[in-house]
C-alpha cells in the first residue's frame, strides 16, 4: 500500500540522520580531539546550518569534511521534510496510525470470525455475529466498501486480498473459530476455502455459493457448510405462499436481544461441570430458565427434534434452545454454575 511506501522511506531517512550525527561526532571527537558534547555542538550547528561560528579552529580536511557533512545533511532533512509535509497533506500519517491501531486490535483476537467480502452477505453475517455479542474481523479489498456502509471506527477490518496467505495469518486466522468466505465469484470463495484448510484444519469454514457444481467442489475442498441465497431466498418465497404464518413465526425468532423469542445454540462441550450419562431432564432448563429444548443434535445419533426429558446427552452433543432475551440470558448464568448434584 502507498502509505506503507512513505514510512518506510521516513524510517531510512531516520536512519540516516541518526548515523550522520553519530558519524559526525565521532570524527570531530577522534580526529579533532574535541570533547564529546562540543563534537556533538558542532554537528549539530552544521547540519542545521543556523551559521554559528566553529567551537575551534578546524583543520583542512575537517573543513572538507563538514562541507560534504552540510550538503548530504541538507539533502536529507528536505527530502524528510517533504515527506512528512506530504503525508500529514494526503492523509497518509492519519491512515498509518488508524493501520497501527487496528493491527494492534487483531492482534488481540481470540476465538473471532473471519469474513471475507463486505457485499450484502458479508454485512448481514456482520450484523448477525455482532448482535451475538461475537469478535469480527472483516477482510475487505477495497475499504471504501465498508466505509460507505457504516463508520469505519464501529468494524474491525483488515484491508486486503482474501486469497492471500499472508493477509489470512495477519487477520489470525490461527486464532479464529470460524470464517465465512462471502466474496463476488465462487472461483474467489473456492480459493479461499482452499487456502484456508491448508492453514487450519479444524476451523469451521462457511462459504457462499452460486450454483450446485461449486457447492460440491466447496465440499469436496472441506467446507463445512454452503449457503446459496439465490436457493435460499426462492425457497423462502415460496414457504411465504404456501405456509406463511409459519415464516411469520420463524421471522419473529432473533440472536439480537429483543423482547422478541430467541433461538440459541447450547454445546454441552461449554457446560463446566457436565457429566456424562445424564438426561435432558436432569439439566432442568426448562424449570431453572424458562428455556424450552425444541432439538438435539448428537454427533452419533443424529438430530432429535422435540426430545422427551429421559432423552440421554452424550458430552459433544448440542441443544437447540428457544426462549426470551431475558431466559436466554438467565441460561448461560445457570449453565455456567450448574451442578448435577
Amino acid at each position: 500500500m502507498p502509505h506503507n511506501s512513505t514510512f518506510q522511506q521516513l524510517k531510512i531517512i531516520l536512519i540516516l540522520v541518526i548515523g550522520i550525527v553519530l558519524l559526525s561526532t565521532l570524527f570531530y571527537h577522534f580526529y579533532e580531539g574535541l570533547d564529546w558534547i562540543k563534537a556533538l555542538y558542532m554537528t549539530i550547528i552544521t547540519v542545521s546550518t543556523v551559521g554559528f561560528q566553529e567551537v575551534k579552529v578546524l583543520s583542512d580536511a575537517a573543513r572538507v569534511f563538514t562541507i560534504i557533512l552540510i550538503i548530504v545533511s541538507f539533502g536529507t532533512f528536505a527530502f524528510g521534510i517533504s515527506r512528512i509535509t506530504q503525508a500529514l497533506v494526503s492523509g497518509e500519517l492519519k491512515q498509518f496510525l488508524t493501520n497501527r491501531k487496528l493491527n494492534a486490535q487483531i492482534k488481540k483476537l481470540q476465538g473471532h470470525v473471519i469474513i471475507c467480502g463486505f457485499g450484502r452477505n458479508g454485512r448481514r453475517a456482520y450484523q448477525k455475529l455482532k448482535a451475538y455479542g461475537q469478535d469480527v474481523l472483516v477482510i475487505e479489498r477495497n475499504v471504501e466498501v465498508i466505509r460507505q456502509e457504516v463508520p469505519p471506527d464501529e468494524v474491525l477490518y483488515l484491508e486486503g486480498d482474501a486469497t492471500d496467505d499472508e493477509v489470512l495469518k495477519r487477520a489470525g486466522i490461527e486464532r479464529a473459530s470460524a470464517l465465512i468466505t462471502t466474496l463476488n465469484t465462487d472461483a474467489e470463495n473456492l480459493f479461499v476455502v482452499i487456502s484456508v484448510r491448508e492453514l487450519r484444519r479444524d476451523i469451521r469454514l462457511i462459504s457462499r455459493s452460486s450454483n450446485a457444481n461449486t457447492e460440491k467442489k466447496l465440499r469436496a475442498a472441506g467446507v463445512d457448510a454452503v449457503v446459496m441465497p439465490e436457493a435460499v431466498g426462492g425457497a423462502h418465497m415460496a414457504t411465504l405462499v404456501m405456509s406463511p404464518t409459519v415464516v411469520e413465526f420463524l421471522d419473529r425468532l432473533s440472536v439480537e436481544g429483543s423482547s422478541e423469542i430467541n433461538m440459541e445454540e447450547v454445546r454441552l462441550t461449554d457446560v463446566p461441570h457436565y457429566q456424562t450419562g445424564l438426561s435432558l431432564g436432569d439439566l432442568l432448563i426448562r424449570q431453572k430458565t424458562g428455556c424450552t429444548v425444541i432439538g438435539i443434535k448428537d454427533p452419533q445419533k443424529g438430530y432429535v427434534v422435540n426430545p422427551g426429558i429421559d432423552q440421554i446427552l452424550s458430552p459433544d452433543a448440542s441443544l437447540v434452545v428457544l426462549g426470551k432475551a431475558e431466559q436466554i440470558q438467565s441460561l448461560h448464568q445457570f449453565l455456567q454454575t450448574f451442578s448435577s448434584d
